[in-house]
């Protein structure tokens, strides 16, 4: 290649090349939602759906994982079900934490779909939408498409 180096000072770099900063976890959060936000956070701050507006939301899906991971292990170690003697003999019962865990979970598959985190969501969400069919049409009936 003939003339000078190209100086690297003076590249723009390109969209993709550029990093998103990172924002720091709220202070309220506890200690294991932090652990999922500092390994959720960049990924999602990368692919810039992690704006100002959103970090409460993603702090919540954060503590939600937590939540799961807190209660599954809660699970494992006392089990989903006790057992009591009634009238009607002996009924196995299911221990609140199996609960508590079923609404963690579904409050994390809502914040999930919004951040796009599931394979759906994320195909929704970069589809770009449906198109604009008026502008289509009045392409083909002008004969300019």
């Amino acid at each position: 290649m003939r003339g000078q180096k190209p100086k690297l000072d003076n590249v723009v770099p390109m969209k993709a090349d550029q990093t998103a900063p990172v924002p720091e976890a709220p202070g309220w959060m506890s200690a294991e939602g932090r652990d999922v936000w500092e390994r959720l956070a960049p990924v999602l701050a990368a692919r810039r759906r992690l704006d100002p507006a959103y970090e409460d939301p993603f702090a919540m899906y954060c503590e939600s994982v937590a939540d799961v991971i807190r209660f599954t292990g809660d699970i494992a170690a006392f089990g989903s079900w006790y057992e009591v003697e009634t009238r009607n003999g002996r009924q196995q019962k299911k221990r609140a934490v199996w609960g508590q865990r079923q609404d963690a979970i579904a409050t994390m598959n809502q914040l999930a779909a919004r951040f796009g985190m599931t394979p759906v969501d994320e195909a929704r969400m970069s589809a770009g939408g449906q198109g604009d069919l008026f502008g289509e049409i009045l392409r083909t009936l002008d004969g300019t498409d």
